[in-house]
């Protein structure tokens, strides 16, 4: 339960150029030691946010990321009229309650790509939703007619109105029906997005091809304790049986796995030891064969402590990026930098987003020798890097120059950090805490 008297936390306020002028400053050398708590999953808990606006009671969430993410998030929501409330720097009360308008704020929705996710739990409750295509990262076509036919398919009408996609409900409120909808891809947000609207349509729904993350998995499990049905959590075919109503619960944010996945590669760039603290070492298994494959020690000490150390020198592998359980997309960039550290060729091919290697050219300024066609990049090693002045032009990219700075001869200066605000929960600090020389500086 919540704290029966909460101190008040803000949810910072969201502004064009808040984070923008910042950058990170970096003096290269480091060998990561000690210990690092991992945080709360972003993509898991921007889908929870959005799954508040499904009741009226009041949803609890622990574990929340204090991210660039869950901010503007909060103040869509808030924007639609539901209530936010920030129990602690992780803690959020969240309710439905109070949504009084059905367009989402368009400068909010372009603010990451989440924020489209609304749009299914407000067509199942109020009968209508609207909302521009969603923004965030922009690293290649991630097409949103997956979660648009599956609205169709449950008995909406989906038109364009100018910049906006709005989705009308047969009848008014709580007229959607179920039906068998089979995704084009296995798209998380779709999956997460029609997930969320069936579990208040009409009869039963049955979602193929569905995406089978961990976090979409996540979501299932919180709508199930909101009073929702259903089953085959974890297959690519979700059974979901509609009700009337859900309700609240308290619900824990599970650990970031992509966070999690770039601090053991750190650890192993630069020949360290660290360990990851609540880690989710099961849903990571991918990323735990390749680092191994790569001359790199991974121990389980305990089901969720996960130590990472190198002494050796680092091998050449190749991976693909795929949907759960292949190596995570987001983990791609993260991996290509470590590669440049690698003896040998390493061959990397993205087979989930079309546009993933806007890092290259980042890693190139560092020296890197890096190869780019297409989806696919060959990485050539060891290649000594040095210092230089670069950007975040994406959370993962920013993710990648962030690893490549702290091996590098000399300073790296890392602009547009903001995009690295939006994923990674007090970077610097947990950073310095590992004995890496970083400064955030305006």
């Amino acid at each position: 339960m919540a704290p029966s008297a909460p101190t008040p936390y803000p949810v910072p306020r969201m502004t064009a150029t808040r984070a923008r002028a910042e950058r990170y400053v970096v003096h290269g050398g480091a060998v990561l030691r000690g210990t690092v708590r991992i945080s709360g999953a972003k993509n898991a808990a921007l889908a929870f946010m959005c799954a508040s606006l499904l009741t009226d009671d009041d949803l609890i969430l622990t574990n929340v990321p204090d991210i660039r993410d869950a901010w503007s998030l909060s103040q869509l929501l808030v924007a639609l009229g539901a209530t936010v409330e920030r129990l602690d720097a992780n803690t959020f009360r969240l309710s439905g309650r109070g949504v009084s308008t059905y367009e989402a704020p368009s400068e909010l929705i372009t603010e990451n790509r989440a924020s489209f996710q609304v749009m299914g739990p407000m067509l199942a409750r109020h009968g209508y939703a609207s909302s521009v295509p969603p923004g965030g990262d922009v690293i290649g076509q991630r097409p949103i007619d997956v979660h648009l036919s599956g609205f169709e398919a449950m008995g909406a009408t989906v038109t364009r109105e100018g910049e906006h996609y709005v989705a009308r409900a047969p009848n008014g409120p709580g007229s959607l029906r179920g039906a068998r909808i089979f995704l084009d891809y296995p798209s998380v947000s779709g999956t997460q997005n029609v997930m969320m609207a069936a579990t208040l349509a009409k009869g039963h729904t049955t979602i193929v091809n569905a995406a089978t993350e961990p976090e979409v998995q996540q979501l299932a499990h919180l709508l199930n304790a909101m009073g929702a049905r259903i089953s085959g959590i974890g297959n690519q075919i979700l059974e979901i049986d509609g009700v009337e109503s859900l309700h609240g619960t308290e619900f824990r944010v599970m650990p970031d796995r992509i966070e999690a996945g770039t601090y053991a590669i750190a650890a192993a760039m630069t020949g360290g030891d660290v360990r990851l603290e609540d880690a989710p070492a099961d849903v990571m298994d991918a990323l735990w064969m390749k680092l191994t494959a790569a001359g790199v020690q991974v121990e389980r000490e305990a089901p969720n402590i996960v130590r990472v150390a190198r002494e050796g020198r680092l091998r050449a592998v190749s991976f693909q990026a795929l949907p759960y359980p292949g190596l995570a997309t987001d983990l791609h960039a993260p991996m290509a930098a470590l590669l440049t550290q690698a003896h040998g060729v390493s061959i990397i091919h993205e087979r989930v987003f079309d546009n993933r290697m806007l890092y290259v050219g980042e890693l190139r300024k560092m020296g890197a020798e890096i190869v780019s066609t297409g989806s696919s990049a060959i990485v050539s090693g060891p290649t000594p890097l040095h210092g230089a002045r670069v950007r975040a032009l994406d959370v993962r990219a920013g993710a990648a120059v962030m690893l490549a700075a702290l091996v590098a001869q000399g300073t790296t200066v890392i602009d547009e950090i903001h995009h690295l605000d939006r994923g990674y929960e007090r970077l610097d600090a947990k950073l310095r805490a590992l004995g890496v020389d970083v400064e955030r500086t305006a």
